[in-house]
Formats: C-alpha cells, structure tokens, sequence
C-alpha cells in the first residue's frame, strides 16, 4: 500500500472527526451545531460529493471496486503528493484551529434559529471563512495526493458549491449583524 494514500486516509478520518467531536462537545452543552440543509435542501448536493472522493481515496488505497478508469492517475510523478499531503495536513491543523476560534458560534450550516455572535478574532482575521479555505486546501491536497478524474471533478463542484455556501451565508451575515459584518468584510478578505 502507499504511505500517501495510508496517510491521506487518516488525515481524512482526523479530519471528519475533529468536527464530528466539536459537534458533540457542543450538543452537550445544549447548542446544536448541525444544522445542515436547515435552510435549503440543496445543501446536500454537497454530501455525495464529498461521498465520491473519499469512496474514491478508499477505493485507490484499499483495493475497492471502482471502474479502474475513474482512479487512473494523471501523472505518474509522486512529488506532488508529498505537497498534497502537507496541504491535507495543513487543513487539518488550520480545521483545528478554525473551530477552536468559532467558540460556541461553530455551526454547520446557517442557524437562522439560535445564531452566536460574529467571530472576528483567531483564524477569522485571516479569513471570513478559514473552514471553507481548510475544506478546499484538504480536497485539493487530495486530488495531488490520488490524482485521478473523480477527485478533480469532485473538488471542481466542490468549490462551486462552497463559493454559492459562501455568498449565502454572506447575505444572512450582513441581514443579522449588519454594521457590524460590513466593518468586518471591509477588512478581512473573502477567502484569503
């Protein structure tokens, strides 16, 4: 088996429970942090995607059935791998550090029921969306990792639909906060 795709797997199962644990820290605390597909249900066009590429990884890691097509690599150079496997854990560590910044404010999804206040401060002074920046950097890192046609294609739609996330989520942020969002997106950039 190769060391890039055994470690592209655990980074990618840290990378699912790190968000999966904060959900449940908070659920105790009685704040429901999942709130996915609340607001519109196109929301989970997203779940097979991210479906798709880690069948994907799995299937090219572990020996799964896949149409050999679908996970033939585009190059045969593994250099780019070992830059795809920093940018994963990169991703994991900068996906830490984002939730240890959102506070109690960390939702997946738009709470339109119980929103916290505006994060501004940690990773939210680099970016108004380190978690959106963390999840491309990780399918990115991914696709240089497995390089194969599902990965690109899936971290193509993947941003596309992060991008229409993004502007939602912008107009619910400027309609809640108001003032106080537009002092914010007046000094911190969009994505990076």
């Amino acid at each position: 088996m190769d060391v890039q795709y055994i470690a592209s797997v655990c980074l990618f199962a840290l990378f699912v429970a790190s968000v999966m644990i904060r959900s449940a820290m908070m659920r105790r605390r009685g704040v429901r942090a999942i709130v996915f597909g609340q607001t519109d249900k196109s929301d989970f066009l997203l779940v097979p995607l991210v479906f798709a590429i880690a069948y994907t990884a799995l299937a090219g890691t572990f020996g799964l059935p896949v149409w050999p097509v679908l996970i033939r690599p585009f190059w045969s150079s593994r250099f780019p791998g070992w830059f795809g496997l920093a940018l994963c854990a990169a991703a994991v560590a900068g996906i830490v550090a984002t939730l240890y910044s959102f506070g109690d404010s960390f939702r997946v999804g738009i709470d339109e029921q119980k929103p916290d206040k505006l994060i501004t401060s940690g990773t939210f002074a680099i970016s108004r969306n380190p978690i959106y920046v963390c999840f491309l950097m990780f399918f990115t890192g991914l696709f240089l990792i497995h390089r194969n046609i599902v990965i690109a294609v899936a971290v193509l739609l993947f941003a596309m639909a992060i991008h229409r996330q993004i502007v939602r989520e912008e107009k619910f942020l400027t309609a809640h906060y108001g003032g106080e969002y537009e002092e914010y997106r007046g000094r911190v950039r969009r994505y990076l």
